[in-house]
């Protein structure tokens, strides 16, 4: 094994614990999804709140049938709405209700607390600590 091999594969062990323990924690104590959750921050911080949803598939790295598939769920939490694009009625966005908004408010400290959590953890680890620097020194 080349050491570009070992070293992805220690990024790639670090990654699936830390988003674990993200996704364990935010449906445990937000009844919130890993995807959820990103989708909600993008949302946030897009142009007046909303995305079209090929935009929010690429931003958090999903693919056209999941969004959709979560988007409905935001939806039926009350989270998000859909809006018809002005200038293409084949576009549809997602946009942020003050509910999500709210939400995504009550969220992010665990996201952040659970975050900082698991890489302090992982970083005691000898076979991880190299991945968590560099994450943290990106």
């Amino acid at each position: 094994m080349t050491v570009d091999e070992e070293s992805w594969g220690r990024m790639l062990v670090l990654h699936a614990r830390i988003e674990q323990d993200l996704g364990k924690a935010l449906q445990r104590r937000h009844g919130l999804g890993l995807s959820e959750y990103r989708a909600l921050g993008k949302l946030v911080a897009g142009p007046r709140g909303g995305l079209r949803m090929q935009e929010l598939a690429e931003a958090i790295g999903l693919n056209q049938s999941s969004v959709s598939r979560m988007c409905a769920r935001l939806e039926d939490a009350g989270l998000t709405i859909r809006d018809l694009c002005e200038d293409d009625r084949r576009g549809v966005y997602s946009v942020i209700t003050d509910a999500g908004r709210k939400r995504y408010a009550e969220t992010e400290p665990t996201y952040c607390s659970v975050l900082r959590t698991s890489l302090d953890k992982a970083e005691s680890d000898p076979e991880l600590t190299a991945a968590v620097v560099a994450v943290r020194g990106a």
